[in-house]
């Protein structure tokens, strides 16, 4: 079977829309002034079967960020619901409607790119392989970087009740690979005839453990950036981070990657002095929600930028900051977009 890339399937589809336009009002123009209308070789049809074949591909099933009025995303897939960063959190979220799975990667000892929120074993989520729970006082040292994938498998990220999240159903899981978590929404999402998702990523690294729970951010961009060129997912890629070498490095190497630019609830800067310090402008401006205001808004609506904050967990919330104008929610709950 003929493989075509997406951009290059989409674009010829807008070539044969063009040639169908014209060759059309030729034909409607003969029918006017009462002569034969023109006739086509089969060869010259060609163009009418791949503009039906592609566009139809093209609204079915790659999602279009211009046309989506309000991104819904789902936060670690739906850590409100099933177990945060798992594949059948994701698949949840899907079920619930979301636009954006938002997740979070790390890098394992054998250099594979593994879905989850710290480079360690959270104490709130584990179960060591003996069946007893990781305590705060232990979970740091039990450093993903320095296992490799085979060995996280051994530990279980479903089953113990979470603390904040007391609707949570528990199973049992481990953490995944990126690559299989990608695989498996895929497939699942091309059975059911849904649209497929973008993918928001939160790289997790920060200067002070570089090369101890994870590599240095060209490392970590390199590895991660490879297997979304893999499965072929760029167009539907979104790397955030609060961690700006992370963007700064992709805005200079995979310039035309999705970016969103992470603001931590403490941070008091301004919008201009995030962009002065990342030193480009990010495809999207994701500080948390405390931090809407009409100003924010009007802000990056004038710069072009998508306003998506983060994490809001009300039905209240998430109507008054649509109202107020932001261009999508990151939540723990996507049953409250409903």
């Amino acid at each position: 079977m003929l493989h075509v890339e997406w951009p290059m399937m989409c674009e010829f589809a807008e070539s044969a829309f063009l040639w169908s336009i014209v060759h059309g009002l030729a034909f409607l123009r003969s029918v006017v002034d009462g002569l034969s209308p023109p006739k086509y070789k089969p060869a010259a049809m060609k163009p009418l079967v791949v503009l039906f074949l592609a566009l139809t591909a093209c609204n079915t099933t790659m999602p279009d960020k211009s046309t989506i009025k309000f991104d819904k995303q789902g936060h670690r897939g739906c850590r409100a619901v099933m177990p945060e960063n798992t594949i059948p959190a994701m698949i949840k979220a899907i079920d619930l409607g979301v636009n954006t799975l938002e997740l979070d990667v790390v890098i394992t000892q054998d250099n594979l790119v593994l879905v989850s929120h710290e480079p360690f074993f959270n104490h709130e989520i584990s179960t060591k392989p003996d069946g007893k729970y990781v305590t705060a006082r232990e979970e740091k040292s039990l450093n993903i970087y320095r296992m490799t994938y085979a060995e996280t498998t051994k530990f279980d990220v479903g089953l113990k009740p979470h603390p904040r999240f007391p609707k949570q159903e528990k199973i049992r899981v481990s953490k995944p690979l990126l690559a299989h978590l990608i695989d498996t929404i895929e497939t699942y999402c091309k059975k059911k005839g849904l649209t497929l998702p973008m993918y928001n990523i939160e790289t997790k690294l920060r200067p002070e453990t570089d090369n101890v729970y994870h590599p240095a951010p060209r490392e970590f961009v390199k590895h991660l950036m490879q297997l979304i060129a893999d499965k072929g997912i760029s167009e539907r890629a979104i790397i955030q981070s609060f961690d700006i070498r992370t963007l700064q490095d992709l805005h200079t190497n995979h310039p035309r990657i999705k970016t969103a630019l992470l603001i931590d609830e403490g941070n008091k800067q301004t919008l201009e002095q995030h962009i002065k310090l990342l030193g480009f402008k990010p495809t999207i401006y994701s500080p948390h929600y405390s931090f809407i205001s009409k100003d924010l808004v009007g802000q990056c609506k004038q710069m072009q930028m998508r306003l998506i904050p983060w994490t809001v967990n009300s039905r209240e919330e998430i109507i008054e900051l649509k109202k107020a104008g932001v261009d999508g929610i990151i939540t723990d709950d996507p049953t409250l977009f409903n």
